[in-house]
């Protein structure tokens, strides 16, 4: 465990936040951020995305304060760009790089020179950061509807580094950045001289932090290092609660027996001054007070074991609240087995909507598992659309033979307006409530967080909720496709999606840039969705 950085640029004081609905998601929160790079981390819901925003400005507290050294950069999750921008507008230099121009062509007039400013190199600064971020082929006169979701990203992050605000947060950044994408990102964080806070569940990503800080039952723990050192030191710390559940457990026990014993004792002596009365063994006045000082004795005795055996206790309780115990979703997938060779999936001479096409067959067959790869913009959300029903294709044959369900990348599947309980009930019409809610409770939503309406959720919840809907929808799917499903998951619920996946009986296709996730669930084969002739910008 290490210690808060010593001189912050960013903080906030007692920093509380609630949902309209009443949910409280912080609850004065005090903490600091200081040079260099800090990875901020904790399960799904706790609320990391939420203090990224308080902290940017772009959410108002409950109560508390926000102070910054400076201009602060935001690049939010699931950043989405208008299609009809300029690229140098996104850039933010359009109005320089106008000026610009009008002076190299022979226009002197004052506004224009106001409007460069001191930034001469403007149009140079924001190529080089293009190309620095792997954007080279983006003009500066494109618009973003001809740059793929994943190019999207990059480019908000080239407004952020051509900007060069003092603090830079990043909300998951690298959901949907294909593995080239990512490598540019993360080279781009290394770099990086000012502070910089990152949200992320990327591993590769926290291994280029200087410290991580855990945001977990309300406040921040502090870890130096990077994340594989944070590990450590969370295993050695959970060894060591765990060594003192042991102790006060066997502490516990042994109080309990030393008062057993002591109340057997004090029976016994009970019995034997009882007798001596009885026989007329010493004089009634003398045994009465015999008698009277036995029991103020045993009473003491009494008490002083029992304030032993309680004091035990509570030295158990903080020794088991010392140990962490992580909820992760346990995802229980239909048993939807699909008999070897079956026909699942035949796609013929398809030809996408954005121009990619696939030429001669494809066929899936059986309990077959298919990574969709490429870079971003090859069409993998496209494809697995175009299959899901959502888009028709431009030209071919999609033939779907099995039950199937689709969990899109942009979790749109869910109406913000209904609550968890409700969304889920419409995929599942003949669910009783009951199951409905037992289902929920696999997936982290339990009693009241069932009840909250589904714009509150954070991008993991959504995750879950979506994969909640989707499993307990009617029929049970025997064809999963998955398009990025670990970009909103903590590391945690992703090893719990693992495992589910690795049992999961049916077939499955997924497009995904998370090498370790795809060997972990099994892939026995890949489609490469840069050789789609011709190449295209969709998905």
């Amino acid at each position: 465990m290490s210690h808060p950085p010593t001189t912050a640029a960013l903080s906030c004081s007692r920093l509380s936040f609630s949902w309209p609905d009443g949910t409280p998601v912080l609850d004065e929160l005090s903490v600091g951020f200081g040079p260099g790079r800090t990875g901020l981390i904790g399960r799904n819901g706790s609320g990391k995305s939420t203090l990224l925003k308080l902290l940017a400005g772009g959410l108002t507290p409950a109560s508390g304060t926000v102070r910054a050294a400076g201009e602060v950069g935001y690049l939010p999750q699931d950043a989405t760009l208008a299609t009809d921008r300029r690229v140098d507008e996104v850039l933010g230099i359009a109005r320089a790089r106008a000026a610009l121009h009008a002076i190299e062509a022979g226009d002197v007039r004052e506004e224009h020179f106001a409007a460069v400013g001191d930034d001469w190199d403007v149009e140079e600064r924001a190529r080089a950061t293009l190309d620095q971020l792997g954007l080279e082929r983006v003009g500066l006169d494109r618009t973003t509807g001809e740059v793929s979701g994943g190019e999207c990203v990059l480019l908000r992050l080239a407004a952020l580094l051509v900007a060069r605000p003092a603090v830079l947060l990043l909300d998951e950044p690298t959901n949907n950045l294909d593995l080239h994408a990512r490598r540019r990102l993360y080279a781009a964080v290394a770099a990086w001289q000012g502070v910089l806070v990152v949200v992320s569940h990327d591993r590769e990503l926290l291994e280029r932090v200087d410290r991580i800080a855990e945001l977990r039952d309300g406040g921040v723990t502090w870890y130096g290092g990077p994340y594989s050192l944070y590990e450590e030191a969370v295993a050695a710390e959970q060894e060591a609660a765990e060594r003192m559940v042991r102790a006060a457990e066997s502490d516990v026990r042994r109080q309990r027996r030393e008062l057993a014993e002591a109340q057997v004792k004090l029976a016994k002596r009970k019995r034997y001054g009882d007798k001596q009365a009885a026989n007329k063994v010493v004089p009634p006045i003398v045994a009465g007070g015999l008698k009277r000082a036995a029991q103020v004795s045993a009473g003491k005795h009494r008490a002083v074991h029992a304030q032993r055996l309680e004091q035990a206790r509570e030295r158990l309780d903080e020794a088991v609240e010392a140990v962490r115990d992580d909820d992760a979703i346990r995802v229980e997938l239909p048993h939807t087995a699909v008999p070897p060779g079956r026909g699942v999936l035949l796609l013929r001479d398809l030809t996408l909507r954005h121009g990619g096409r696939l030429e001669g067959e494809f066929e899936l067959r059986g309990p077959e598992r298919v990574a969709l790869v490429g870079r971003n913009g090859s069409g993998k959300s496209t494809l697995l659309r175009t299959v899901a029903g959502e888009l028709e294709p431009v030209a071919g044959e999609v033939a779907v033979r099995v039950p199937h369900r689709f969990l899109p990348q942009r979790l749109d599947v869910l109406d913000d307006g209904l609550t968890v309980v409700e969304n889920v009930a419409r995929f599942a019409p003949g669910a009783t409530p009951n199951r409905v809610r037992a289902r929920l409770a696999r997936f982290l939503f339990r009693g009241a967080a069932a009840d909250r309406p589904a714009g509150t959720l954070s991008g993991g919840e959504r995750f879950r909720a979506t994969l909640a809907a989707l499993l307990l929808a009617e029929p049970a799917p025997q064809l999963l496709m998955l398009d990025e499903p670990t970009n909103n998951l903590d590391l945690a619920s992703v090893r719990s999606l693992t495992q589910a996946l690795e049992a999961y009986e049916g077939a499955l296709l997924v497009a995904c840039h998370d090498e370790p996730f795809l060997e972990a669930i099994g892939v026995t084969r890949r489609l490469d969705m840069d050789r789609l002739t011709p190449p295209h910008n969709g998905g």
